[in-house]
C-alpha cells in the first residue's frame, strides 16, 4: 500500500493514448488511517480532473501467501471504490491473470513483460516504470478491451 499506481487512457484514432498515469505514494511509517486517505484524496483528485466512465481495478484474490498485503490491499480498494461511487464511475475488477492474458498473451506473464508489452500496445518510448504504474495501465487497457476496444 506504500505505492498505488494509475493510469489513464482514452481511445484515439489507431489506438489509444496515454492521458496519464503515476503512483500515489504514502509512507510506511504513517498510520493505516492518514496512508488510507492519501490514497482516497490522490484518487478523488484523479476522477475530479479526468471525468472517466470506468474505474478498473485488480480483483483479490484468496491465495496471499501474506495475509496482511491482502488486508492493506482491501483498504486501499474500499477507498478507491468509495471515491468512483462518489463520482458515479462504474467499477470493474479483473482478475490479475486476465490482465496478463490481455495484454501479455499469457496468465502467467511476469511484471517485466508486462511492462514490455503496455509498452508495446501504448507506443510508449520507455518501459512504463515502476511497475505499479504497468500493472495499473495493463489494468486500463483490458477494462478496454473488455468493454469492446480493441488492443493494437
Amino acid at each position: 500500500m506504500v505505492g498505488t499506481g494509475y493510469g489513464l487512457i482514452e481511445p484515439v484514432p489507431g489506438g489509444v493514448a496515454v492521458l496519464g498515469s503515476g503512483v500515489i505514494s504514502t509512507s510506511a511509517d504513517l498510520p493505516l488511517d492518514a496512508r488510507i486517505h492519501l490514497i482516497y484524496d490522490g484518487i478523488r483528485g484523479l476522477l475530479e480532473a479526468h471525468t472517466p466512465t470506468v474505474l478498473v481495478l485488480e480483483d483479490l484474490y484468496a491465495e496471499y501467501r501474506f495475509p496482511r498485503t491482502a488486508l492493506l490491499m482491501a483498504h486501499a480498494r474500499g477507498v478507491i471504490c468509495l471515491a468512483a461511487r462518489q463520482r458515479d464511475v462504474a467499477v470493474m475488477a479483473l482478475a490479475p491473470a486476465e490482465v496478463k492474458r490481455a495484454v501479455a498473451a499469457a496468465g502467467a506473464a511476469s511484471k517485466h513483460q508486462v511492462q514490455h508489452s503496455v509498452r508495446r500496445i501504448l507506443k510508449l518510448d520507455a518501459l512504463p516504470t515502476p511497475s505499479h504504474v504497468a500493472d495499473a495501465l495493463a489494468l486500463a487497457l483490458t477494462g478496454f478491451s473488455r468493454l469492446g476496444g480493441r488492443l493494437s
